[in-house]
């Protein structure tokens, strides 16, 4: 390898590139630094009388992001998941994993496309990550395999928007005034 080819190029979420060691040119990145389980938990409340009905249970799943700045440009975007399985009246089980990731921002001029960065592509990447461990504590707490299904980040973004400029436009109703006669 000559002399010349042994620079390279950085290459950043938005495409620009700069050489090694050198300045980076202005650009948006949204960098990973980490991915870990803040919290899980399994609750096999009527175990193990559960196992001797049949399965036919009704599953419920409520979904949470919650962003945190704990720091310069570095952001961690929290997805929490909750699967209910019940047995008509009768709770299976309870299935809660919160899994984090620390994601440094940079190069993002305007809060709103911040906001739009941390609230879509950041739970986006965990997802996966949220979605093996839930399957997996499900099977290891002895019920049949649970298949998440995908979860579409941008709309709920857009949901979210949309009841946020609905709320601002509906202001709460005034109080009558008190009336003196």
């Amino acid at each position: 390898m000559s002399q010349k080819d042994s620079k390279s190029a950085d290459t950043g979420a938005a495409g620009g590139t700069h050489p090694q060691g050198g300045q980076a040119t202005k650009g948006k990145q949204v960098l990973l630094q980490k991915i870990y389980l803040k919290d899980a938990s399994v609750e096999v409340p009527d175990g193990p009388l559960i196992f001797t009905r049949e399965w036919k249970p009704e599953i419920d799943v409520d979904l949470n992001t919650r962003i945190n700045d704990i720091g310069e440009n570095t952001h961690q975007v929290t997805v929490t998941i909750t699967v209910t399985a019940k047995q008509g009246e009768v709770t299976a089980y309870i299935v809660e994993v919160q899994k984090a990731g620390v994601f440094q921002l940079t190069g993002f001029d305007s809060e709103a496309e911040l906001r739009q960065i941390l609230g879509t592509y950041c739970p986006n990447s965990l997802f996966p990550y949220v979605r093996e461990v839930v399957g997996d504590l499900i099977q290891r707490a002895g019920f049949p395999q649970f298949l998440l299904q995908p979860i579409n980040f941008d709309a709920l973004y857009q949901q979210h928007l949309k009841s946020e400029q609905n709320s601002e436009q509906d202001p709460p109703p005034k109080q009558p005034a008190d009336a003196t006669h």
